[in-house]
């Protein structure tokens, strides 16, 4: 039976989740008199990054709010720089502070070049669909802001956050196709995670695309198809 739809990964996948993050945090250390306290951006952008894992993942199982995800950040990496009282920092000031690094990072943000192009492509053959680990009005205004919001519906765009449950469990992905009305044999699931995308999407019975943008050259598990660019997408569907 032919591909009828395709539910896609946002972070990452089709927004630049990543470069927007980075100039994001390197501009809060500048503006706040921080940034000479790393060895160099990397190290910054590193310790941000670890913290945001780690803070993201008790959020993904419910030990944290979304917004008390992001309070937490600030309080972990400011206490890793060693500011006195970090982790006692107010939920107020907590806020603020993250709200200052998400006005750079927002204005940073965009949508890889090869989105739009492939979802006008895909969308007169194929229903498309939203599966992610975040919040729903989170990606939704972020999709409207990079230009990608009118490639979907409400109605297709799944949230672990309201879903209930994250990525790699099969029933996030599931809920997608029924959004779709459309069968897990019928779907493809494109996103950059090996582990959360390409093997929960197999796993749940649709067909896993990985999008390894780097071309890390990793060995893949049968079932799983490697993509390099989401220009390739259009045609590998096609080649099923």
């Amino acid at each position: 039976m032919p591909i009828r739809g395709v539910l896609f990964d946002v972070d990452d996948t089709l927004f630049d989740y990543s470069g927007s993050e980075e100039a994001g945090i390197l501009a809060r250390l500048r503006e706040l008199g921080l940034a000479e306290r790393f060895s160099g951006p990397a190290a910054a952008v590193a310790l941000w990054r670890d913290v945001t894992q780690e803070q993201y993942a008790r959020f993904l199982a419910g030990e944290l709010t979304f917004a008390g995800q992001q309070r937490e950040r600030v309080r972990q990496f400011l206490a890793r720089l060693g500011e006195e009282g970090a982790e006692r920092l107010p939920d107020e000031q907590a806020a603020a502070w993250f709200a200052g690094y998400a006005a750079h990072r927002d204005a940073a943000r965009a949508a890889f070049p090869d989105a739009a192009p492939v979802l006008a492509a895909l969308a007169p053959t194929h229903r498309l669909g939203i599966v992610s680990n975040s919040s729903l009005r989170h990606q939704r205004d972020k999709l409207r802001a990079v230009g990608l919001l009118g490639h979907f519906g409400d109605e297709v765009l799944v949230c672990s956050d309201e879903h209930g449950e994250a990525k790699p469990a099969p029933g996030i992905f599931r809920a997608g196709c029924e959004r779709l009305g459309l069968e897990p044999h019928e779907v493809a699931y494109v996103g950059d995670r090996y582990d959360l995308d390409a093997l929960g999407a197999r796993d749940a019975g649709l067909h896993a695309f990985w999008l390894d943008r780097a071309s890390a050259g990793a060995p893949v598990a049968p079932g799983i198809r490697v993509l390099h660019s989401l220009a390739a997408l259009p045609a590998a569907l096609g080649g099923h």
